[in-house]
């Protein structure tokens, strides 16, 4: 497959206003850092709080973006919702800003879906959008939306949609089937959600990792991404994994936008749109004192 995409992309955190609006300011200045520190965009994903953002919040924000000089080739805004026409328009939008793909996690709300009617989903959405520029990437994310994307629609998908259907995220977090996906599919752009696997998955063929903290720590998780054949591939892998085992520990979502306010001198960071909470004293402080020990820093940010 010619221009495959490869690379770390953070699914880029939304910060608020008081009001709950979102704070384009932050945003961008966040965006802007990513990108400088070698990560691309996957703007409005589950870490995004994308599913809290209205239809005309997320297409509003990739027009700012663009407007502001932001390299559309760069991003991978999250796509997939439960309808079928709001798919289509985003995606749309997406693709006719020139972004690199659109992530699209499956029809989440029904459960016990069969692989024919994700088939038909995902075929309605790319015949609808009907712009050659169209490539997908799948989401799969069980435990967030209940539907996993099976190897057997992935390869219905790459046949009947060759020139569309060009690659997957997995945040499955099962390796054996993160495995069986390079396997099966060579010259799919497989994207593991966690840098944890960059190691091992990059020797197989993955094409980089699509992970949440990527928003903290994405100088590093690059740095890796990038240079995993060198000698010292496994001690960076390391260090990698004992901050990205911090942050699991805790609410996803609230911890990364703590750590960027508090490492970054941002407090508005802290605004999380309900039903999500902010971490409360005691969590804010744990978090903070196991970063610290684990020597981590994020000194850039406060130059951005």
């Amino acid at each position: 497959m010619s221009n495959k995409l490869t690379g770390v992309f953070a699914p880029v955190v939304t910060p608020f206003n008081a009001d709950l609006s979102p704070n384009f300011g932050l945003y961008l200045r966040h965006c802007q850092w990513l990108l400088q520190q070698g990560a691309g965009l996957a703007v409005f994903g589950t870490n995004s709080e994308a599913n809290s953002l209205t239809l005309t919040e997320r297409m509003g924000l990739l027009d700012q973006l663009a407007q502001h000089g932001i390299d559309a080739g760069r991003m991978l805004p999250g796509t997939g919702c439960c309808t079928i026409q709001d798919t289509v328009e985003l995606s749309r939008h997406a693709t006719v800003h020139g972004c690199a793909g659109v992530l699209m996690v499956p029809p989440f709300y029904y459960k016990g879906i069969t692989e024919d009617g994700l088939f038909s989903y995902y075929s309605e959405v790319i015949e609808r959008v009907a712009l050659q520029d169209l490539r997908v990437y799948l989401y799969h994310i069980p435990a967030f939306s209940g539907v996993p994307v099976s190897l057997g629609l992935i390869e219905r998908l790459i046949k009947r949609y060759p020139q569309q259907v060009v690659g997957i995220k997995d945040s499955s977090g099962d390796w054996q089937n993160m495995e069986d996906m390079l396997k099966n599919f060579p010259d799919f752009s497989i994207f593991p959600a966690s840098e944890s696997f960059l190691t091992r998955a990059m020797p197989l063929g993955a094409s980089g990792c699509i992970s949440a903290t990527i928003n903290v720590n994405p100088a590093a998780i690059s740095r890796l991404c990038a240079n995993w054949q060198a000698e010292d591939a496994l001690v960076q892998q390391q260090k990698l994994d004992v901050v990205r085992k911090i942050f699991q520990t805790y609410p996803m979502i609230a911890a990364l936008k703590f750590a960027i306010s508090y490492y970054g001198d941002r407090p508005g960071w802290q605004i999380i749109r309900p039903p999500l909470s902010a971490l409360g004293a005691d969590k804010k402080s744990a978090l903070i004192t196991e970063l610290d020990a684990a020597g981590f820093s994020m000194p850039s940010l406060l130059e951005a």
